[in-house]
């Protein structure tokens, strides 16, 4: 019995297969993080001294460069305008705007103030020339639509923040790698992020509009410095050589400069992502809010949300807000709005923001005109197209057409009244919303106080004569008139 136990004991069988197992894990492990290095290893394949050079000898903006600026700034201006993307693309092809950027980002990972003093100044030139020219082009031609693609401009988003940035990666392990990479991905990887922003700020400038050339501005500011961010990560992380200075006292002096550049630099593009992705997830959640509330809302009679005149408004610490319009004659419920806000209490960045509906039925005829003219003055920059510009006025145009019909001078109602019908002591006139639970309008009420003088029967015929005349006088068969004491 014993001798069957110390044998199944000895037995090859379970222990030997659980190593096993152990060693295939851990070779397949091996393999698996040898074809990871395989796939993702760029420090092999680059050529520190020809990137180095390459990318100091694109720094300068001179002669040949100066002018291939200048024509993909026009030919990407024509595409803004023309709000074709196509053109732009061809644009971004030929522009040789990379140079300076690369040039501050690598000087601060390699200890290097002469290149970032070069860098600084052609960028300088590089901007002042890119904007000049921008404005130029809008100031002298004759078309200037506010374009989707301009105006998608002037308003930084996180996905700007990450073009920029991952842009800017591949830019630089592009420009990295021994041999030669097609010119077109240099191009592509940094004018997608920079060539539209200038030239929105030349149009902003060219058309007296300010906050679009400012905004444009913060945006192309950004994705410079997200740019230059990935440039000194990547050169970092492929250790390039130092350079070294004679002085120790200088080397020393200058590695805290480039150092202290490169953290300043670093702070404000963490902040600027920051809020960035705070403002995109706020206007992420209010656009659900929306899609969940607003949009699926169904108007029983003649009224309207209109999804290209809602505000949404994203403010750092408080004053955020919400604003949609609802047209047409139709109220929707105060019931209703209050469960739309205790909904909209239940998304986390939304708890504090106020929403404002603003309802055309509860003016009179004359102030939604009114309130039309200006909320389409206000916001036609937001419009898409000229089309969606052309669709939404006939669209208020015939909503409101009723309304034009029913417009009542009330003032020069009461001077008719006054000489016609002296048995009126006083005249009042509101718009009464009524409803039979099943549809709701608007009727133009008339409420007349008459003297004391007359006896019963000569208020009901004074009353019937008053009603028949208001009738014609308005072009109106529905309008209610009542006597009041």
């Amino acid at each position: 019995m014993d001798s069957n136990l110390n044998q199944d004991n000895n037995s090859p069988t379970g222990g030997d297969s659980g190593e096993e197992l152990k060693k295939e894990v851990k070779g397949l492990l091996g393999k698996t993080r040898t074809f990871l290095w395989e796939l993702l290893e760029i420090r092999s394949n680059t050529d520190p001294i020809a990137t180095k050079e390459s990318i100091i000898a694109d720094i300068p903006f001179k002669g040949h460069t100066s002018w291939i600026l200048i024509c993909s700034i026009f030919i990407a201006s024509v595409g803004l305008n023309a709000n074709s993307t196509a053109v732009v693309i061809g644009a971004m092809l030929i522009s040789p705007l990379m140079g300076p950027i690369l040039g501050m980002g690598m000087s601060l990972a390699i200890n290097d103030i002469d290149m970032l003093r070069r860098s600084l100044k052609n960028f300088g030139v590089m901007v002042v020339l890119s904007v000049l020219t921008a404005f130029l082009f809008f100031y002298i031609f004759p078309l200037r639509d506010e374009s989707s693609e301009l105006l998608a401009r002037t308003a930084p988003d996180i996905r700007d923040v990450l073009i920029a940035f991952f842009g800017g990666l591949a830019l630089v392990i592009a420009r990295a790698k021994k041999g030669t990479i097609a010119s077109v991905i240099f191009g592509v990887a940094i004018a997608t992020a920079l060539m539209p922003p200038l030239c929105t700020v030349g149009f902003g400038l060219a058309i007296g509009k300010p906050l679009y050339a400012l905004g444009a501005m913060y945006l192309f500011t950004i994705n410079t410095i997200f740019i230059g961010l990935a440039t000194f990560l990547v050169i970092k992380y492929l250790r390039f050589p130092m350079v070294r200075y004679a002085n120790s006292k200088r080397r020393q002096f200058i590695a805290r400069i480039a150092s202290l550049v490169g953290i300043l630099v670093m702070i404000p593009a963490g902040i600027t992502f920051y809020d960035v992705l705070q403002e995109s997830l706020f206007k992420k959640q209010a656009q659900e809010f929306l899609a969940e509330t607003v949009e699926v809302y169904e108007f029983k009679a003649n009224g309207r949300y209109e999804n290209d005149l809602t505000d949404i408004h994203f403010e750092k610490e408080e004053g955020s807000y919400i604003e949609v319009a609802v047209l047409g004659t139709e109220e929707v419920p105060e019931n209703i709005i209050n469960t739309w806000r205790n909904r909209k209490n239940t998304y986390s960045r939304l708890v504090n923001v106020d929403l404002r509906v603003l309802q055309g039925g509860r003016d009179d005829s004359q102030q939604k005109f009114d309130y039309v003219n200006e909320l389409y003055e206000s916001k036609k920059a937001e419009l898409l197209t000229k089309d969606e510009r052309i669709r939404v006025l006939e669209e208020e145009v015939a909503s409101f057409g009723s309304l034009a019909a029913r417009y009542v001078s009330f003032k020069d109602i009461t001077e008719e009244a006054k000489i016609s019908y002296r048995s009126i002591a006083a005249i009042g006139f509101s718009n009464r919303v009524q409803t039979d639970f099943n549809t709701m309008d608007t009727v133009p009420l008339f409420e007349v106080k008459l003297r004391d003088s007359l006896t019963e029967n000569q208020k009901g015929s004074a009353m019937k004569d008053i009603a028949d005349w208001l009738k014609v006088r308005v072009k109106d068969s529905t309008i209610l008139v009542r006597e009041v004491q």
